[in-house]
C-alpha cells in the first residue's frame, strides 16, 4: 500500500518536471557560475579597479570575521541573478518571436478553412437539406 502510493507520487507529472527542472539547473550553474567567473567579473573588475573584497577581516584574538568573503558571495549573487535574469529575457524575447509566428501561421490556416466551409455553405443545394427541413 506504501510503495504503491509511493510509486504514484514519484510517477506524477509534476514530480518529474520538478526533477528535470532541478537537473537542468544543476547544470546550468556550472555554465552560468563560468560566464560570472570568467567573463562578467573580469570586465567588471575593469571597471571597479579589480576590487577584491573576499580578504576583508575583522580579527579578534584567534577568530577572525571574514566579512570580506560574505560580501563577495553578496556581489557573486547579485551578478549571477542579474545575469540569469538576461538569459530569461532572452529566452522569453525568442519565445514571444517564436510564438507569434506560429500564431500567424495558425490564422492564416483558419482563415483559409473558414472560407472554405463558407464556400461550401454558400454553393449547397436546397434538395441536400434534410427531410425534417422540406416540409
Amino acid at each position: 500500500m506504501l510503495l504503491n502510493d509511493f510509486r504514484k507520487f514519484v510517477t506524477r507529472k509534476n514530480v518529474i518536471d520538478l526533477a528535470v527542472a532541478v537537473i537542468m539547473g544543476a547544470a546550468a550553474t556550472s555554465i552560468v557560475q563560468s560566464f560570472v567567473k570568467d567573463i562578467f567579473s573580469p570586465i567588471l573588475g575593469i571597471f571597479l579597479g579589480g576590487v577584491d573584497f573576499s580578504n576583508l577581516a575583522i580579527t579578534f584574538g584567534n577568530a577572525s570575521i571574514r566579512y570580506g568573503s560574505f560580501l563577495q558571495a553578496i556581489i557573486n549573487f547579485v551578478i549571477i541573478a542579474f545575469v540569469v535574469f538576461l538569459i530569461i529575457q532572452a529566452l522569453q524575447h525568442i519565445q514571444r518571436r517564436f510564438l507569434h509566428i506560429d500564431e500567424e501561421i495558425l490564422g492564416q490556416s483558419e482563415l483559409k478553412v473558414l472560407q472554405e466551409i463558407r464556400d461550401i455553405l454558400k454553393n449547397k443545394q436546397p434538395d441536400t437539406a434534410r427531410p425534417e427541413e422540406r416540409r
